[in-house]
């Protein structure tokens, strides 16, 4: 592995904590006037410069990816459950509900299929806010990252807008670790995958919107859309991380989305040390255990390893 992937890699790790730990206290609120951009890693809900949900699921992917250099549905179910048994202080309404369900004994797919039957229009972007860690694992082979994508999202997102977003995403991130530039890996993710009409609208308008019609909601579509406006029509990664936070709403998801892409596209060297810097997160919760940058360089680097993950065999487990 050349030093530029390396650098892509763990800025995929790096970043996508950084943009969640941004947005972290602009979450809810309104966009933020253009004129009085937050620029800073400021106090919220939780301290300045703490990462969210957004990142502790991808750490809990990472971690299941890790034990077994391949997509175990079945283990990475026991590590998402794991996780909200002790109780985080922020989790998503429907990936709440899915792990409540199966915490309660239902199966998975018991719990995520009959969530989405009772509810069928939901397609929210808990799943494309962790979807990362499948990309930084199979960075030598697009295939894996397709079917490791599509089925994290499963386990609690049966939505196909949902997997159909964490597949675009990480194929978006295939392209930037191997060289590409933002719009020649968004071009060919287009071209690559199989989006449901609604979604590819969306993501072929995302770079022409305005920024006053972006809504940046917890809709899968809009998270996609805001993070690829802020990338598309910026250069450098802490512009584009500060357009997207600053559009308020799901604003940490937003922000982790396009840390992870823009982390990808410009490298860990990249992001503003004075972000980096700030970093932090307790892992695993209740722990004790405070996470920073290193942290995720190692796990990143862990990821990536030196070479393709065992080869899939093509079963759920």
């Amino acid at each position: 592995m050349n030093t530029l992937i390396s650098d892509r890699l763990r800025g995929i790790a790096v970043g996508a904590a950084v943009g969640d730990a941004l947005g972290m206290p602009l979450e809810f609120g309104l966009p933020s006037p253009s004129e009085e951009l937050i620029t800073t890693m400021l106090p919220g809900r939780l301290p300045a410069g703490s990462f969210t949900d957004d990142t502790e699921m991808a750490l809990a992917l990472a971690e299941s990816l890790l034990a077994i250099r391949k997509l175990d549905t079945d283990d990475l179910v026991k590590h998402f459950t794991d996780w909200y048994r002790r109780n985080p202080p922020d989790v998503g309404i429907h990936t709440s509900s899915v792990l409540h369900r199966i915490c309660a004994g239902e199966t998975w797919q018991e719990a995520t299929n009959g969530l989405q039957a009772m509810y069928p229009d939901t397609a929210g972007n808990g799943s494309v806010m962790r979807c990362w860690p499948a990309a930084v694992i199979a960075w030598q082979n697009q295939k894996l990252i397709f079917d490791f994508s599509r089925r994290q999202s499963l386990v609690t997102h049966a939505h196909l807008e949902c997997s159909a977003g964490c597949v675009f995403i990480n194929d978006m991130l295939f392209h930037l670790i191997h060289g590409k530039t933002l719009y020649d890996a968004y071009n060919a993710a287009l071209h690559e995958v199989e989006l449901p009409q609604g979604l590819q609208q969306t993501i072929m308008l995302a770079p022409h919107r305005k920024r006053e019609e972006l809504r940046n909601t917890g809709w899968v579509r809009h998270t996609i859309e805001s993070a690829l406006w802020g990338l598309l029509n910026t250069y450098q990664f802490k512009d584009a991380l500060i357009q997207v936070i600053n559009l308020g709403g799901d604003a940490d998801t937003a922000g982790a989305v396009a840390g992870a892409l823009a982390g990808a596209a410009y490298g860990l060297e990249a992001i503003p040390s004075t972000w980096k810097m700030a970093l932090r997160g307790e892992w695993p919760l209740n722990s004790g255990k405070i996470w920073s940058v290193k942290e995720l360089i190692i796990l990143a680097d862990n990821l990536a390893g030196n070479g393709d993950p065992e080869t899939h065999n093509g079963s759920n487990n």
